[in-house]
Order: structure tokens, then C-alpha cells, then sequence
């Protein structure tokens, strides 16, 4: 047995797996039709999103933060290696909800703020929707971020039978306020409970996997507002890093363990309840990791950008007997494909009002198959855009955050990379290759004329804003 293998056994026998899990990327035995398509049981669906995530902050892309839990599921299942978002976190909500680009609906700018006076449209077809047309039970844990206007926004009224968590971004992890205002609540009441918030969230979801009624599937999705600032997480997880001199840092690591610990609780509770064989799960982050404080590794860029360590993030696809497990994905897919991808899986209906921008992207997830892409749209705004083509990336004003509506951009720099000999985009080509550059402005600009005017809520709460005592509920 090479070194490689004796390595990754080792590391397998640490993590609790068996022999039998040990399959290499390229090696891995074909799935039978048989096993493909046991799902005549719709799989149950556990979608896990972290916020603000760094790419090289997962132990299985060689980070320092401990996340076996994390790292468990990279080795049980497909690591999907080239998984674009939004650089922020409600176009990315948004996208995996809609599988539509925000351009399509306003929400390509910046994010939901507490004071806007917007949301995800309501004509919007939502996957909690879809799935629950299909007869799935289906529960939000976690930070919505895509509109709380009035009830009609809601989770509840988006398709969730069961709501937990918050509404906006960036609220006090043990409080749970934000500008003065609860934002906690369960089925979209406000709820008063002590507890850090990443616990909370991984109780609720632990419960509700403890009580499904197992004759029929479940759509759990648990979004984390973990790792995304107030830094804040609980002395004994912060112990765990004295070593690291940054404070930021130390309590940045501090709660990704911590979420870690909370996803494998998760897990644990699909195993006790014999759930996790018929059981997709898919891990992602939102967007890239914050400048200063998260490690995107090699990858050029952070949160808010469109270079690669904006809008790459770690991401990890398992079902046993079904995914590969230790398959490595190199295709570039979208999280606007999950939208497709798991309607189809669950037998859901996909024909709608609203055409789709995802692509079922199984084939690729779980055979290996080519991107179901040509190209993949990551932004457009009036101040920003980049597009995907094959190996080919455009950029337009890269440098640029999400959050510029485009007002007083006075730079137009354009970049074309080519991701398979510069991952790290280091060398801009469009000089060296007029004819792909500009048929790559061509197709960002297409994108762009498509585009509805965004919805833009000023980045600092206006002076004559009330803010309520429970957000959502305007009382």
C-alpha cells in the first residue's frame, strides 16, 4: 500500500469510518442503476449553509480550524471542488431558493438590510414551496436574510412548515438582537430563549429530526449564521485557540468549531433515527470569507468580490450508496443548480411561470459528468459582473464590493483569466486574446441588458427608521 493510501486510512480510522470508505478520487466503484435509483423513497433533503466561510477553512483543503465533522462528510461523500455563489448572502439565499439569478428579481446588489423595504419577490416560486407540493415536510433553521416587510415574506409564506431563527444578518450570537430589535422567532413569532445561536439552531434541527414522521420525506435546511461577524462564540471554543495570536481570528476559529460540532450533532441525529441512508446532504457557504479574519487560501479575492475567494466556497454533496464517497468534482456548477437538481431528485414539478437559470447538475454530482453548463453567470451590476465560460472567466471591475450600486464607479477595468492554467487569477489575458475577451463582454453584457433594476436600501440605517421590537413584527 503507497503513503497516499496508508495516509488516508489512517485519517479515516480517526474520523470513525470503516475500510470500506476508503475510495480515492477516480477509483471509485461505478454506482449500480439499482442504487441510483433507490430513491423511489423521495431521499429526504438536509441542505447545511455557513456564512461567511472561508475556502481554506475546512480541514479537508488543509486548514488549521478543527472541523472533523465537516471533514467527514468531505471524506463520505463528493467534494464539489468548483461551486460558484454570490459574493453576498442574500443573492445566494436567494439563487438556491429561486434557481434563478438575482438579476432576474433585484437582488443583485448588496443585501436584504433590516430597514428595506423589499424582499424576494413574492411571485417567486420557492424551493420549499416546490418540495412541499411534492410532499415533503420542509423547516428553515436558521438565517433567512431574504425579507421581513410584512408576513407575507416570511418563511411561512414561502412554503417552510416550520420556521426557526432570524430574519437579518449579523445579529448578537446570545441576545439575539440586532439594532435593538429581537430578531428570533419560531414560526415567524418572536421567541425569547438564552442560548448562542449556533447551538440553538442545531437543538431545533435535532428536534425536529427526532420527531419527523418518517412516512413521508423531509426538506431540512439550516442555515448557519455562523461564521459571519459579531465575532462571539462561547470561552470554551475560544480556549481551544489561545495559539492564535489574532483575537478576531482566535474567536473567528473558535465558531467555526463550533458550527462544526453543530453539524455533526445534525448528523447524529439522521443516524439515531436510521434517516441517513435515504438522506442527501449538501454543505456550502454562502459566499467567500472575510478579508483579515478567514483563510481563502490560494484563491485571489474575499466576501463582496467576484474573484475566485469571493464566490468559490467549500461544498460537499453526500448520500451513502449513492454519491461517491472520496469523489473529487472539478466541474464548475452553480447554486442555482441545486434549485433543478433537487426538485428532479425529489420528483417534484419543474415547469413554472418563471423560467430557470439552474441546470440539473446530478449527473455531475453523482457520475462525474461534464458541467450541464456553457457558461455560468456570477453577477452583473451596474458597477461589477464576471462570467464563467468553460475555462474562461470574465471580470469587470473585480476589485469592486457587492454593495456599490454603481453611482460613482469611475474605474472599467476588464480581467480574463484562464481558470485551468491560473486558478489564482494572477494573469490578465485579455490583452493576449481579443477574440475571447470580447466574446465574453458580449455575453456579460447580454446578462446585463436582461437584468431588472436592483433593489437597493442605503447601507446605514436612516435616521427617521423605527426599529421594532421584534423584527417582523412591526409593534
Amino acid at each position: 500500500m503507497n503513503k497516499v493510501n496508508q495516509t488516508r486510512r489512517d485519517f479515516l480510522k480517526i474520523l470513525g469510518l470503516g475500510a470500506a470508505s476508503l475510495v480515492l478520487p477516480g477509483c471509485s466503484k461505478a454506482v449500480s442503476r439499482k442504487d441510483s435509483h433507490r430513491s423511489a423513497k423521495k431521499p429526504n433533503i438536509v441542505f447545511i449553509m455557513a456564512d461567511d466561510l472561508g475556502f481554506k477553512d475546512v480541514g479537508y483543503h488543509g486548514g488549521d480550524i478543527k472541523t472533523p465533522n465537516i471533514d467527514k462528510l468531505a471524506f463520505e461523500g463528493t467534494r464539489l471542488e468548483q461551486f460558484y455563489v454570490q459574493p453576498v448572502c442574500s443573492p445566494t439565499r436567494s439563487s438556491l431558493m429561486t434557481g434563478r439569478y438575482p438579476i432576474r428579481y433585484g437582488l443583485q446588489v448588496g443585501v436584504v438590510r433590516p430597514w428595506a423595504r423589499h424582499g424576494l419577490p413574492l411571485q417567486e416560486r420557492t424551493l420549499a414551496q416546490a418540495l412541499k407540493e411534492a410532499g415533503y415536510t420542509t423547516a428553515i433553521c436558521g438565517k433567512w436574510h431574504l425579507g421581513h416587510l410584512s408576513p407575507q415574506y416570511l418563511p411561512t409564506s414561502r412554503g417552510f412548515d416550520h420556521q426557526y431563527g432570524h430574519y437579518n444578518g449579523a445579529l448578537d450570537y446570545f441576545t439575539h438582537i440586532r439594532d435593538g430589535g429581537l430578531d428570533w422567532h419560531r414560526n415567524d413569532e418572536p421567541l425569547r430563549e438564552e442560548g448562542y445561536a449556533t447551538d440553538l439552531i442545531a437543538d431545533e434541527s435535532v428536534r425536529l429530526i427526532a420527531q419527523h414522521d418518517v412516512s413521508g420525506p423531509l426538506f431540512l435546511y439550516v442555515p448557519f449564521n455562523a461564521v459571519h461577524s459579531p465575532f462571539q462564540a462561547p470561552q470554551p471554543y475560544i480556549d481551544m485557540y489561545k495559539h492564535i495570536k489574532s483575537k478576531r481570528r482566535r474567536i473567528y476559529a473558535a465558531m467555526v468549531t463550533c458550527m462544526d460540532d453543530a453539524i455533526g450533532r445534525i448528523v447524529q441525529a439522521l443516524q439515531e433515527r436510521r434517516l441517513k441512508r435515504n438522506t442527501l446532504i449538501i454543505f456550502c457557504s454562502d459566499n467567500g470569507g472575510v478579508g483579515g479574519v478567514a483563510d481563502n487560501g490560494l484563491l485571489r479575492g474575499q466576501k463582496a468580490q467576484l474573484y475566485e475567494g469571493g464566490v468559490r466556497v467549500p461544498a460537499v454533496a453526500v448520500w451513502p450508496g449513492v454519491v461517491k464517497a472520496g469523489a473529487i468534482v472539478k466541474e464548475p456548477l452553480h447554486i442555482v443548480d441545486m434549485y433543478p437538481t433537487l426538485l428532479k431528485l425529489a420528483g417534484a414539478k419543474l415547469e413554472q411561470t418563471l423560467p430557470i437559470d439552474g441546470r440539473d447538475a446530478w449527473g455531475t454530482i453523482a457520475e462525474g459528468k461534464p458541467s450541464p453548463h456553457e457558461e455560468i453567470l456570477l453577477n452583473v451590476t451596474p458597477a461589477t459582473g464576471a462570467i464563467r465560460c468553460g475555462d474562461w472567466k470574465l471580470l469587470y471591475n473585480g476589485s469592486i464590493g457587492a454593495n456599490n450600486a454603481g453611482g460613482t464607479v469611475e474605474q472599467k477595468v476588464f480581467e480574463l483569466f484562464n481558470l485551468s492554467e491560473d486558478p489564482y487569477e494572477k494573469n490578465n489575458l485579455a490583452d493576449k486574446y481579443p477574440q475571447k475577451f470580447q466574446e465574453l463582454k458580449r455575453r456579460l453584457e447580454q446578462y446585463a441588458a436582461e437584468a431588472v433594476k436592483p433593489n437597493i436600501p442605503p447601507n446605514r440605517m436612516p435616521k427617521d427608521f423605527k426599529v421594532p421590537k421584534a423584527w417582523g413584527h412591526p409593534d
